[in-house]
């Protein structure tokens, strides 16, 4: 009887192998009706959402999404370097405006002075990326990355004010989209300063959801210098445009319709961009906004009934209809570059300052940096600071080598200005009421106050976080889904079985490999030879998290199917999976690249291993919402975490290792904020940090030497010089303990300290309108 079954279970499997390998049979009978269900699920898919998904493309995230990483692919990827005209540039003309640049007067002036505009201007910081052809610099990604970042680290007016022009604007649209008559004559003027652009995208109905603007124009007839020419008549409203008020041409998004057919037979052309000259009839431009009294220019730019002639168009006529392909191509490589390098540069100046700072500052005859607490503090500053600029590099070098990573660019976008926003909090828990008193003293509370700008710009984070990084990311790096879409959608049976199937293996695959990596370990899973042996169990991790995230991906998306969109803190955890596994290799990527620095490793390890911890906890979010809850349970025990949760929190220790790296003038504190512009001068802030930090080490010994002479009973100072600076050096001195050198020692010291915990104060009537009289008598 048993020997029946089996062979009736045989027969069984026998038969379902045979009609999976059978194709036509296959079709026929499963793939058509899958195909047929697949149809009625799919929602409808508009032109900008196609390209939208479309744009771009995939780097190293598909990579993980795929559940199997080829780490020897991805160590084979270059480290990006600068070339010696980079370099100069980055030495020369960079420093040399961070020098012109006095933050606190810029915020009083509310603009940078004509010598610094005149400056940015001439060097030719507006024509970064534009080709040399053109007259501009044509650096590459990465060297534009440098420079945001180093500027970033002195003010925020200049860097956003080079930022914009050399990210999304007309500059990257014309090098792409652009005609030969367009380029010819604007990317000259851009490069040598002659124009500043800014690009309107924004309106007050249309933030994070671009896609639905309002503005829009009408194909039709006007006059236009003189004579009747084929154009459009353009009514917009846009706000928060940064370099409005003083840009001299502007790019311009808006839906374009033809209802008379005066193009072609579509009524609806679609999203268009054309650029505008400032004094363009008609234009409203020239007010400004004032986002949390940051400097740089933003302001509102409006008009209606514009008459524009199709020339206008970026591209031409032909481009009319394309202008979100082309803004949402531009955005994957610009969003890689300019908040990424702003945010790590603010990053690098906070571990550096709070760092002296935490030396220098003493409390309880401590410096409080050796406090625990603040070793916590410090801690995620060093850490995230050495994580962020590795994600930063690492995806400058990826557009470098000709990526435009759609996903790979929200990833560091989000995260890197989250963990900025982080880093600067913990810098004001730090400093205390340093931090609180603005002034030219204060050398973090101007950054503090614009920090919620990166958050909310080029896309609002929390949308990024649910919306985009898995919801994009499921579709544009999965190796099917999109396949299977196609297919579906133009109804090709043969496509879309080879989609399906090969989905429903790679399903399997990856559900096996999960649970076999969770059951061993990971302790089995392939490494490149030559990588460091200490790291040598994170690839190890990471390629089981890869396969783990795969398949819960797939299990995800099969069982909910196109409710998981609007189960957007399911999808928020999954984009945290992704995301948080892009970071550990770029962590990784960065401790090979440097050459394994030992005395670097506390900050790898910890933010490698906080970076494992949260996609654990991520995983543990997803599943304990999950649903189903059967399937919850199988996923958990069998695939995911089949013998519990690997990861717990940093520890204390090394946390310890990490803090104690930023409070001590080191290789590695210089390579960790490689990037922070260092005045000289003691009388600013940071120069003033930089003297009292040495000054603090050299005077640690000198007042310790006071202290185990006061305990032995050697010195005994009376109670008019107790502690009162250079009365007890002097009584010291004249009992022996300590000599003149010592004292000045001390003294230096002393005057710096004092200099570095100054507040600034102002006149009680700062501000006031002249003559009105306050509440005193």
């Amino acid at each position: 009887m048993i020997g029946w079954f089996l062979f009736v279970v045989a027969v069984g499997l026998l038969s379902v192998a045979g009609l999976m390998l059978i194709g036509p049979l296959r079709r026929r009978l499963l793939s058509a009706r899958f195909l047929s269900a697949f149809r009625r699920a799919l929602p409808p898919m508009s032109a900008t959402e196609r390209d939208a998904l479309e744009a771009g493309t995939v780097w190293w995230e598909g990579e993980l999404f795929a559940g199997r990483p080829d780490w020897a692919k991805f160590l084979a990827y270059p480290w990006p370097t600068l070339t010696p005209d980079e370099q100069a540039f980055l030495d020369g003309e960079t420093e040399d405006l961070c020098r012109l640049v006095d933050d606190w007067g810029t915020t009083r002036l509310q603009d940078m002075p004509v010598a610094v505009w005149d400056f940015i201007r001439s060097r030719g910081f507006l024509g970064l990326i534009i080709p040399r052809e053109f007259g501009g610099k044509g650096f590459s990604a990465y060297a534009h990355s440098q420079v945001i970042t180093r500027l970033s680290t002195r003010s925020s007016a200049p860097a956003v004010t080079v930022m914009v022009p050399n990210s999304l604007g007309p500059a990257e649209l014309l090098l792409h989209y652009g005609t030969d008559g367009q380029k010819r004559h604007y990317l000259p003027r851009l490069a040598a300063g002659l124009d500043i652009p800014a690009f309107a995208l924004t309106s007050p109905w249309a933030g994070s959801d671009a896609a639905s603007i309002p503005d829009s124009g009408i194909v039709c007839r006007g006059v236009w210098e003189g004579r009747e020419v084929l154009g459009m008549r353009v009514s917009f409203d846009k706000r928060y445009i940064t370099l409005a008020p003083v840009c001299t041409v502007f790019g311009l998004a808006f839906r374009l319709f033809d209802p008379a057919h005066l193009l072609g037979s579509e009524a609806d052309i679609g999203i268009t961009c054309a650029l505008v000259p400032r004094d363009h009839p008609g234009v409203d431009i020239g007010r400004r906004h004032n986002p949390l009294d940051a400097v740089w220019m933003n302001g509102p730019i409006r008009g209606k009934d514009v008459f524009l002639p199709l020339d206008f168009i970026i591209g031409g006529p032909t481009r009319a209809g394309q202008g979100w392909r082309m803004l949402m191509e531009c955005l994957a490589a610009g969003r890689s570059i300019s908040l990424p390098g702003a945010n790590a540069g603010l990053q690098q100046l906070t571990a550096r300052a709070v760092g002296a700072y935490a030396r220098v500052r003493k409390q309880f005859k401590t410096p409080v940096g050796r406090f625990e607490g603040v070793e916590e503090a410090l801690t995620r500053i060093g850490a995230n600071t050495y994580l962020c600029d590795a994600a930063r590099v690492v995806t400058a070098g990826a557009v470098d080598l000709g990526e435009k990573p759609a996903v790979v660019s929200a990833i560091v976008k989000y995260h890197v200005t989250e963990r900025a926003r982080q880093t600067v909090n913990d810098g004001m828990d730090v400093i205390g009421g340093k931090g609180i008193c603005l002034g030219p003293q204060n050398f973090l509370g101007r950054v503090y106050q614009q920090m919620p700008v990166g958050i909310t710009v080029e896309g609002a984070n929390i949308l990024t976080r649910s919306l985009i990084l898995f919801g994009q990311g499921a579709i544009r790096c999965h190796p099917y889904v999109l396949a299977e879409m196609n297919a579906a959608q133009a109804g090709d049976l043969k496509r879309f079985d080879a989609a399906i199937w090969g989905h429903f293996r790679y399903t399997v695959s990856n559900a096996v490999r999960a649970l076999g990596m969770g059951l061993t370990g990971s302790h089995f899973v392939a490494v490149p030879q030559g990588v460091a042996p200490e790291t040598r169990r994170y690839y190890q991790q990471l390629s089981r998290f890869s396969a783990a995230f795969a398949f819960l991906s797939d299990v995800s998306m099969g069982t909910m199917g196109g409710a998981l969109k609007r189960k957007e803190k399911l999808s928020a955890r999954l984009g945290d999976i992704l995301s948080l596994m892009y970071l550990a290799c770029a962590t990784l990527k960065r401790y090979e690249a440097e050459g394994r620095q030992a005395e670097d490793a506390p900050f790898m390890h910890w933010a490698i291993w906080d970076c494992l911890f949260r996609a654990q906890n991520a995983f543990e979010g997803v599943i304990a919402n999950f649903p189903d809850r059967i399937a919850a349970v199988l996923l958990r025990r069998l695939v995911v975490f089949p013998l519990g949760r690997p990861y717990v929190v940093p520890s204390d220790a090394l946390g310890h290792e990490v803090a104690k790296r930023l409070i001590e003038p080191s290789a590695t504190r210089d390579r960790l904020t490689a990037a922070v512009h260092l005045p000289a001068d003691i009388e600013q802030p940071l120069g003033a940090l930089e003297a009292a930090l040495s000054a603090a080490i050299a005077a640690e010994p000198v007042e310790a030497k006071l202290r185990e002479a006061r305990r032995a009973g050697y010195f005994k100072p009376d109670a008019l010089v107790e502690g009162r600076g250079e009365a007890l050096w002097a009584k010291a001195q004249e009992c022996g303990v300590i000599t003149a050198a010592e004292a000045e020692v001390l003294q230096r010291y002393s005057a710096l300290r004092d200099k570095v915990i100054r507040v600034d104060d102002f006149p009680f009537d700062l501000g006031r309108p002249h003559g009105e009289s306050g509440p005193l008598p």
